[in-house]
């Protein structure tokens, strides 16, 4: 489903910020924020047990350099040389928020859309900028599946999580790439790519996709949600026009030897291992989950995260809170409402404990 449009194909009524309840600035820190050391986290997806010491070490050396301005040639390099592409087509940034930030403001963007259920960032920062955003809804019959039919041609800017968040779901690559037009600029969040074995269905790197612009960032899978480093890649033009609209010196000397550490082979091995990982601890959840009448879990996850639909989620999410675990309400989520919860996956033990604290919840509810 999508926003009606006129005969022009453009939106008829544009959604506007915050529409239908949903709060777009709501993140799964909030989940965790206030409820201190004890409780454990399955609402925000950052990977347990990171950053690994020998990142901490690389940007602990960093800070020698703290009295210079931070140069990010080596970092730049390091990111175009892991995706096969020239340094004029990567722009490094202060995490993808920024991102979302700078292609909001800085590009001639007219008829934006955003296929939905997904991070809401991206329509957060288009709608402070002053743009009237059309939506693409996803539907769970469908199994939250792109059809790539489904956005109107008017659009000039698509964005589109893959794998998407909250559902999980990894759309192929070439229905994706299906999305793109001549003066349109194709939008693909990859936050999550690197959580993905082999990084199959990835568009990064790619340079045959018209107006394709991909968003990467080394928070989830290397544990820095606090040091704030992402980047872009796109066309050298596309690329020109965020770096112009960036302030001076916007990733710092730290972020940057993070970004260069975390593109090396060893790293890349690590972060395979690791994504091979979460594949088998998701399969252990998923199983798990199975076993509830009252839950109904988007089987099909291939993201470090499920989505899963829960009678009274609400009331689950915080008799669940009372037995020390955090999970992401979804009904902040454009296309979910409150019977919608998203789980990160964890190790096998976390989860064990974590089911029969759902058990529990499950039947306190009733």
């Amino acid at each position: 489903m999508y926003t009606r449009t006129d005969d022009r194909g453009h939106p008829e009524h544009p959604e506007r910020s915050e529409p239908s309840g949903h709060d777009l600035r709501h993140h799964g820190d909030a989940e965790v924020r206030d409820g201190g050391s004890d409780l454990v986290d399955l609402a925000v997806n950052v990977r347990t047990g990171t950053p690994p010491r020998w990142l901490r070490e690389r940007i602990a050396a960093s800070m020698d350099s703290l009295a210079a301005y931070p140069d990010g040639r080596a970092a730049r390099t390091a990111v175009a040389a892991r995706h096969g592409l020239p340094m004029e087509r990567v722009l490094l940034t202060a995490g993808a928020a920024e991102a979302f930030v700078l292609l909001a403001r800085a590009l001639p963007v007219r008829r934006p859309v955003v296929v939905h259920p997904q991070f809401t960032e991206p329509e957060a920062a288009l709608r402070d900028a002053g743009h009237d955003v059309g939506r693409v809804l996803l539907r769970e019959e469908n199994g939250f599946r792109l059809d790539p039919k489904a956005v109107p041609e008017s659009a000039d800017l698509v964005v589109i999580g893959n794998p998407t968040n909250p559902t999980s779901v990894l759309h192929p690559a070439a229905q994706i790439a299906e999305l793109a037009r001549p003066g349109r600029l194709l939008v693909v969040d990859e936050a999550f790519m690197d959580a993905v074995p082999g990084e199959v269905e990835a568009l990064a790197g790619r340079t045959d996709v018209p107006g394709l612009v991909v968003l990467r960032s080394l928070t989830k899978t290397w544990g820095l949600a606090g040091l704030r480093i992402g980047y872009v890649l796109a066309e050298p033009a596309t690329i020109a026009a965020l770096e112009r609209a960036q302030p001076l010196w916007p990733v710092s000397t730290p972020a940057l030897a993070a970004a260069e550490a975390c593109m090396g082979g060893a790293a890349l091995a690590e972060a395979e291992d690791a994504a091979r990982q979460i594949a088998a601890d998701r399969a252990h959840l998923l199983a798990g989950l199975a076993e509830f009448d009252e839950v109904r879990a988007v089987d099909s996850a291939e993201g470090p995260f499920v989505l899963v639909r829960v009678r009274r989620a609400q009331e689950v999410r915080e008799r669940l809170r009372g037995l020390g675990f955090a999970v992401r309400r979804g009904d902040t989520f454009p296309g979910l409402d409150g019977d919608w919860l998203r789980l990160a996956v964890r190790d096998r033990v976390t989860t064990n404990r974590f089911l029969q604290a759902l058990d529990q919840a499950l039947v306190m509810v009733g």
